[in-house]
Parts: C-alpha cells; structure tokens; sequence
C-alpha cells in the first residue's frame, strides 16, 4: 500500500511545506525507531518525549516526508518538510487517510468512563458475534480482529495502530467494532479521525489524577468524546450517574438514558442476587445471567441499549445476553474445596472497590466473612489510596494490604498511605503483608467454611510489576494453587 503525500495531506490544516517533492508515502510512523525506506514520520510532542528531537534519526532510516509542528533549522532538499497546527491530530487524520478510513466503513462504538469500560465492550463484541456477525474489539485485556486474538498494550492503541487494525478488520468482512476510549487517548487525540457511530458512557469516579491533575479536568476529557460526534451518531448515557447528563451537553448526538433506578430509555432491575448469577428485568423481560452485582446489572444494561440503538431484534438480543459470560478477572469466582469463596476483580479504583464490596455484603448470610486482600499501584494518582483503604475497612470483615504493582515505588510505602485513610478504632481490622502472595495465603488461612475472599486491583492481569520490571504473577492462579494444597492437606 502507498498514497502520494499531496494525498494524504488533504484532510489536514498545513502552515507550511518546504520541499517540491510529491513522494509515495508506504508507511506512516511516529517512532523513529520504526521507521523504514518511505516512510512518513510524524514529529509528536508526547508528555516525556518530543519527537522532534528524533527527524534526523527517522531521515537517516528513510523517511521521505517530515510532519511537525517545529521546523528543523538543518534541512535536506531530498525530503519534504510539512509543517501542521498540530502534529498530534495530524496523525490521526494521516493515519485514517492512509488507510482508506476504515472507520467509516465500520458500524464502530466506542465505550468510555472510569469503570465497566472493558465489560460492556468486550460484552458487545460477544454478543454481536453471537448474533452473526464479524466483529472487532479493543480493550484494556484483548483486541480482536474477527476471531484473530492481538495483544494489547494499551487501553486505546495510537492512531496508526488503530487504523491498520481497523482496516484488517474491513478486509475480511467485520460489519462492528467495539473499543475502549480511555481519556488519556483523547486528551492525546489517538482517536482523531475516527467515525463513530455511537458512544456509551458509564460513570465517572476519582482516577488518573495523576495525569488529568484535577477532577473538572478528567471529566472534560471524557466529555471530549461526545462533544465530537457526529449528528447521525448515538450516545447512550448512564443515567445513573450524576455527571451522564453532563457528559451529553453540546453533544449533536442522538441521545439515549440508560438506568437501574430511575425511568430512562432503557431500564432494568434485580429480581434476585446470587453468587451463581442474577434473575433480571430487562424493559419488561426476564432474564436470567451469571453476572453477579448491581454494576454489571448496569453494564448489561448499557450492551442491551447500544444493541438495540445498533438495530437488532431485541427478542434476539436478550437471549444472547442470556448467554454471555463474565469477562476474565472481573468478578470471577473460584470455590474451594472446603467452602470458601475467592473473588478476584480488577476494581483498582475507591468506587470500582466499594461497588465490589457492596455486592458481595448484599449476597453474604450473617456470620459469614469477607476478608479482602488490596493493593494500590506505583506511579499513579496517590490520593486515592487512603480512600481506597477506608472503603476495603469499612465494607470488610477483615482487611490485608498488600503490594499490587509498585512499579517504581517503594511498596511500604504504599501501603503505608494507604492505612493513612483508616481511622484509628478500625485498624485492628487490618493487617499489611507487603508479599502479595503471602497476602493471598493469609488470607486463605483466616478464612472458614463459607467466607469470602476479595482479591482486589489486578484482575486479569498475569504480571506484577516491581522496579519496572514485570514478574509473572496472576492472582487466579495463586489462589487456585493455595487451594489446592489446602484440600491435600485437609
């Protein structure tokens, strides 16, 4: 695949073009370190890296063509030297171009908000493909092209990966796509040049503080991404949250509600709560799911919505939703041997916590235990790990705080801000075991016949990382292993 750079630039604002050349453009790169013979390098200014400093290094690799914001004072009359308003937005723009804008090709809907994010879209994946149709996914744990399973790195990938990923999805015949739209990705314009046909919103809770500094800033991140749709788009909002509305305001966006307690567009309610799963009321329909919590309910809730809003049968739809199954890591359970139910779930998050907390105190009987174990990562939004820790105690029986991925941080350390949050009546509660693992095994040794464990903060993932350096470590896994010694030794 080549284009011609006048090609390619047409949907883009130039200040300036310094070099007469019209070369073919086979490949689009904002790492230098990628860059290969014709290639574009887009010159972008990130948060620890200017790539400005790299266009000698992308020239000396092939580059033919330079996008920057800065001109280069030293230039090379073999290459053309493209001067932008924004070399970030140009990416997206170049990027979707060079791809013959795959998304427009794609009924594509992007899922965005502080939690629930990779279940509803992971959920619609599965439910469109159990539907009929070819689908494509991108989440925080897998993307999809189709059945093709690709690793993934980031909530929402760059520009060009999003795009070449798009467009394989249209070759072989995808009809939808699903993503996860993170607000570090639209802050970084990674989704510029992208048509969506519809947009949900889930909550908004205390996160990425680190990054976004402030909360009104956090939330106008994530309310970038309604005020950009289009007017035949869809946005579906949780109308359970008190900033859903918000998120709609100036949207041109056909506006739709979803909720579990007040009267909305779509509308569902718990008839029973177990922990094998969920009698529901879906718009008048009885279902039954092994989704466990009233988050989820909300979750489904919002994957009904966007599928009916996306034009299939709902008599259709809810019996697939009948039939989807929990994503990896999110409220997944494990039994043991002796009676003793482990939860593992991804909350990393106070609210995502004290949902997880709310909805397993709302199944327990009186007399059993709820002993959570909990972490807090390194290199993130410290001021929520005292917050954190005064939800795990004030929801749990008995608490154990431990190291989750301290990243570059010291764990002790962590750990240490986070019983800051405890008052000082409740801290016989709380013990802190720094080895994750002896955390888990503590908390398998407190544990009688019918309590629960909550293994909180890390999920899915199969690593943790320390000093960043990432270790094998997957905490289905090690309960699963201490479980099984236990029932060898009883």
């Amino acid at each position: 695949m080549s284009k011609k750079l006048s090609v390619l630039l047409k949907d883009i604002k130039v200040v300036a073009v310094h070099g007469a050349n019209d070369p073919d453009i086979v490949s689009i790169e904002f790492d230098s370190r990628k860059v290969s013979a014709n290639c574009m390098f887009v010159a972008t200014k990130g948060m620890a890296v200017d790539g400005h400093q790299f266009i000698e290094m992308a020239i000396n690799a092939g580059a033919v063509a330079i996008i920057c914001h800065d001109l280069p004072k030293n230039r090379m009359d073999s290459v053309v030297y493209v001067q932008v308003e924004d070399s970030t937005l140009a990416l997206g723009l170049l990027s979707s171009c060079f791809y013959n804008y795959p998304s427009r090709k794609l009924k594509l809907v992007g899922v965005t908000g502080t939690n629930g994010k990779t279940t509803i879209a992971t959920l619609l994946y599965r439910i469109t493909k159990l539907l009929g149709y070819k689908a494509g996914l991108f989440s925080t744990v897998v993307n999809y092209i189709d059945d093709e399973k690709v690793d993934a790195t980031h909530t929402t990938p760059d520009s060009v990966t999003l795009n070449k990923m798009m467009a394989e999805m249209v070759n072989i015949g995808c009809d939808y796509c699903f993503m996860e739209v993170s607000s570090h990705s639209l802050v970084q314009k990674r989704v510029a040049g992208l048509q969506f046909k519809g947009g949900i919103f889930t909550n908004l809770t205390h996160d990425h503080l680190d990054y976004h500094l402030t909360f009104d800033e956090y939330l106008r991140a994530k309310k970038l991404f309604f005020d950009n749709l289009l007017k035949q788009a869809f946005s579906l909002t949780n109308f359970d949250d008190k900033n859903g509305l918000v998120m709609l305001q100036n949207s041109e966006s056909e506006k739709y509600t979803y909720s579990i307690r007040e009267m909305a567009d779509f509308k569902a309610r718990v008839i029973e709560n177990q922990f094998e799963g969920m009698h529901l009321e879906i718009d008048g329909n009885e279902i039954w799911t092994p989704f466990i919590g009233r988050f989820n309910v909300s979750n489904l809730l919002a994957v009904y919505g966007a599928s009916i809003l996306l034009g299939h049968n709902k008599d259709e739809v809810l019996v697939a939703l009948s039939k989807l199954k929990p994503v990896d890591g999110r409220f997944e359970t494990i039994n043991s041997s002796k009676g003793v139910v482990g939860v593992v779930d991804y909350a990393h998050t106070p609210d995502a916590l004290k949902n997880v907390i709310d909805t397993i105190n709302e199944i327990r009987h009186p007399g059993q235990q709820l002993i959570t174990v909990v972490g807090a990562g390194g290199n993130r939004d410290n001021s929520k790990r005292p917050v954190m820790a005064k939800e795990a105690v004030k929801g749990s029986s008995r608490v154990i705080f431990t190291s989750d991925n301290p990243r570059n941080e010291d764990p002790d350390e962590i750990i240490r801000q986070m019983m800051d949050g405890i008052e000082f009546k409740d801290r016989i509660k709380a013990i802190s075991i720094t080895n994750r693992k002896e955390a888990i095994k503590t908390a398998c040794m407190l544990a009688q016949t019918g309590d629960i464990i909550l293994i909180a903060g890390k999920g899915h993932e199969t690593y943790q990382e320390v000093k960043g350096v990432r270790h094998h470590f997957d905490d289905r896994e090690v309960l699963r292993e201490i479980f099984d010694e236990q029932s060898k030794i009883n």
